[in-house]
């Protein structure tokens, strides 16, 4: 078990381990290997994580914003240096390629730490004059924060939620996916190594009955999810229940809109990011490629063309450019997806298949698969997929294209490629998506609000727009002169 932890939670500022829990088997996904082996968290373990969360938050909060701010940015530094061995985790954690994991994952979540550290000193209120008398204002924070992550960016999800949260004065429990719970406990102990003091980031492993146990626990005052649009409706209404504050950022099948006039090589570019980078695994993809009819067959054809070059095999080979799906259930639900897109009548153009590598023969890997001639109705163009499957709509004019592009309960993220950027801001405006891209597609940089609309979620994470949702306004009122009373 090469991966193997010091042991499965990480609480007040140390590993933790209780036997008793549940196992979780952390299966390497490209070979089938079982590279680590933890327990589940029992209720001691959630006791002793929530009540080290609350005393530890009383003094961070008092702690002044520039110091908190140093020590996010040295868990940056930290981060950066340790790059490789971090993006080597990633990918054994994930399946993703290290090609990818070595510039997407720990890199982000450093700029993540660095960004809010920089933020922590700016938050401020407002001065109202009242006449002799004034109301001001200051941001506080909520309290205990508790984070649910999601597998496929589980290094970078585990810093997004933590860093705007520490910034603000909060504590944090992160509880990762159980697929992928080993990168969140490096990050702990980084934070730990920076000078965070003990018991203000927690890791918490567990199946939903962990996370269902800290979404209603009396002591939590925010819950952020990343995760599927049926998990966010239970934890929101769990969350409800209390009266917490709540981030969901949650499914998405966007579109990605492709016009006539617009750089074809760009265009493919766009559309092979947002359909195959992370094999897929991307809630922002744009999977429903909406191409106008007149360049139809020329996309197809460089799209067809590149697609096929796309390298697959070990992810820990730097060579390789995809990697494999997260478990052997998902490949099999992507592969059932696509089974369904047979059946529907969509015409199949390239993958479509599992993929076997040399040494990967137990591998969970899906070819790039391109489907065409697909419609509105085809379940393929309806369903979040979560996987390397990319469908082309054909359309002919501006307003026709807006209309399906909208119809969807998602609304998480939308892209349009057009050398008219008259045409792409008014394109973008009457799109319903929360996220969205002028000629790129997935570019998110942590200064961007991210998150999405309808059932996509609620609230923005990354940016100064994360900084509103970890924090609340206490407002005062300062009476100069006298109390004047009817009484």
């Amino acid at each position: 078990m090469r991966a193997q932890p010091q042991a499965s939670h990480f609480v007040d500022g140390t590993y933790v381990e209780d036997k008793a829990g549940a196992q979780i088997e952390c299966i390497y996904p490209a070979t089938g290997e079982r590279i680590a082996l933890l327990h589940s968290a029992t209720p001691d373990i959630i006791s002793r994580a929530v009540a080290s969360a609350k005393r530890a938050q009383v003094e961070w909060e008092r702690t002044l914003p520039a110091e908190r701010g140093r020590i996010l940015r040295r868990a940056a530094e930290i981060m950066r240096e340790r790059n490789h061995d971090l993006s080597v985790l990633e990918t054994l954690d994930t399946g993703k390629p290290y090609q990818e994991t070595i510039v997407a994952d720990a890199l982000s979540g450093a700029e993540a730490f660095e960004f809010y550290g920089g933020l922590a000193s700016t938050l401020s209120g407002e001065c109202i004059p009242q006449g002799e008398s004034f109301i001001y204002t200051k941001r506080v924070a909520l309290g205990v924060c508790l984070g649910i992550g999601a597998w496929n960016y589980p290094t970078q999800i585990a810093c997004y939620k933590g860093a705007a949260a520490l910034a603000c004065g909060n504590s944090v429990i992160f509880k990762p996916s159980e697929v992928t719970p080993l990168c969140a406990l490096k990050i702990a102990e980084i934070l730990a190594e920076a000078g965070l003091p003990k018991g203000l980031y927690n890791v918490v492993q567990g199946y939903g009955d962990v996370g269902a146990a800290l979404v209603s626990h009396p002591e939590i005052e925010k819950v952020s999810l990343t995760g599927s649009v049926a998990t966010g409706s239970k934890v929101m209404s769990a969350a409800g229940a209390g009266i917490k504050h709540v981030t969901m950022e949650l499914g998405g099948k966007s579109p990605l809109i492709i016009f006539e006039d617009a750089d074809l090589d760009a265009a493919v570019s766009g559309a092979i990011l947002g359909n195959f980078y992370s094999a897929g695994q991307i809630c922002s993809n744009g999977t429903r490629v909406f191409v106008q009819q007149s360049i139809r067959g020329d996309f197809e054809r460089k799209l067809l063309e590149r697609t096929r070059k796309i390298r697959m095999g070990d992810p820990l080979d730097p060579d390789t450019q995809m990697g494999s799906l997260i478990s052997a259930d998902h490949m099999q639900k992507v592969l059932g997806h696509i089974e369904t897109g047979h059946t529907d009548g969509a015409r199949l153009m390239c993958g479509g298949k599992q993929a076997t590598v040399p040494g990967g023969e137990r591998g969970c890997y899906v070819e790039a698969t391109i489907f065409s001639d697909v419609t509105d109705d085809m379940r393929i163009a309806r369903e979040e997929i979560f996987g390397p499957v990319l469908s082309i709509l054909e359309f002919t004019d501006e307003e026709e294209v807006i209309r399906r592009a909208n119809d969807t309960e998602f609304g998480l993220a939308a892209g349009v490629f057009t050398r008219d950027l008259t045409r792409a801001h008014r394109v973008i405006d009457r799109l319903q998506a929360g996220t969205c891209w002028i000629n790129t597609y997935n570019a998110m940089p942590v200064e961007m609000p991210f998150g999405g609309f309808k059932q996509s979620g609620v609230g923005k994470e990354n940016s100064r727009a994360a900084l509103d949702h970890y924090s609340q306004i206490k407002s005062v009122y300062v009476e100069m002169g006298g109390v004047e009373s009817p009484y």
